[in-house]
């Protein structure tokens, strides 16, 4: 047997994908995504935006828990004015504690009519779980008792997976997973239960990459999406694209950078080629126009 690049997705040159007819004739798909996490205060925090004094980690971690505070008490409100005054529909990305300790911040997603994705009961990646099927299953249920709902999609915390997270995950009821960045369009990714669509995400125009990564200046992603989209123009006539925006509320939320989010918002809402919508329907469109190859079978380790 040949090798493979990876035991999930066959490898294809965008070149050689088929063109697929546009969602109401609209090449430019844009899919705007809320990370909203709990980070508990007794542990480690997952990301610093400050070192510990004399390079020593210390629980509490005051203020780099202050800093994702802030983003669940005002950086939320900002995101959520922003779309909801552009009637645009996101998903949102949620651990499924923020139900219980942040339950404003979950009904606000609620009410917006975002669609709510699992992303593990709090931000610990799913390596460091006891079990991993135990935080998918405690995940999925939380969310379905307070949506009502089946969920459909899932990112990992970090976008952390173990080996088998994918037939853990098909074989729960998820549709698509976003872990996998690998393309502007959605994919069909083999799993020990049948295939499961691999959602177009992104790592260049997330927010987390761009400061808490690489502290890149305030209007970083307006400038990338900028040239992104210059890029998609040449390519729009030959196949759809996707647009990703992954975003935290305690990072594009602040004041100085909500602003170039909204200028971003009114760059893309004053085209004619572009319709934004959430996981869900990204998936449906896909299914709908290209459906799983036959010989789509379980991976193998």
């Amino acid at each position: 047997m040949a090798p493979m690049s990876n035991p999930r997705i066959p490898y294809q040159l965008a070149t050689d994908r088929p063109k697929l007819p546009a969602p109401n004739g609209k090449p430019l798909i844009v899919h705007v995504v809320v990370n909203i996490e709990y980070w508990p205060f007794d542990r480690p925090m997952p990301r610093k935006i400050q070192p510990g004094p004399h390079g020593l980690d210390k629980i509490p971690d005051v203020p780099n828990f202050s800093w994702v505070e802030y983003g669940m008490r005002v950086g939320h409100a900002r995101i959520l004015r922003a779309l909801r005054s552009r009637s645009i529909p996101a998903s949102a990305t949620i651990n499924a504690q923020v139900i219980e300790v942040y339950p404003r911040v979950a009904e606000t997603a609620l009410e917006a009519g975002w669609e709510l994705i699992g992303h593990g009961v709090f931000q610990q990646p799913l390596q460091s779980a006891a079990d991993e099927i135990e935080v998918i299953e405690a995940t999925l249920a939380t969310l379905r008792a307070f949506t009502g709902v089946r969920t459909r999609g899932w990112l990992g915390p970090g976008l952390s997976e173990t080996f088998d997270t994918p037939d853990h995950l098909k074989k729960a009821g998820i549709d698509y997973l976003c872990d996998w960045v690998i393309d502007d369009l959605p994919t069909w990714m083999r799993t020990a239960h049948g295939p499961m669509v691999a959602a177009p995400y992104s790592l260049e125009l997330n927010d987390s990459v761009l400061w808490a990564g690489w502290g890149h200046a305030s209007d970083a992603q307006y400038v990338r999406a900028l040239e992104t989209l210059a890029t998609y123009d040449t390519e729009l006539g030959d196949n759809c694209r996707v647009l990703t925006l992954p975003l935290h509320p305690h990072l594009i939320g602040v004041a100085h950078r909500i602003t170039w989010f909204n200028r971003l918002l009114d760059v893309l809402t004053a085209r004619d080629d572009v319709v934004f919508m959430t996981g869900s329907q990204i998936t449906d469109w896909y299914a709908a126009v290209e459906p799983p190859p036959p010989a789509l079978s379980a991976p193998s380790f």
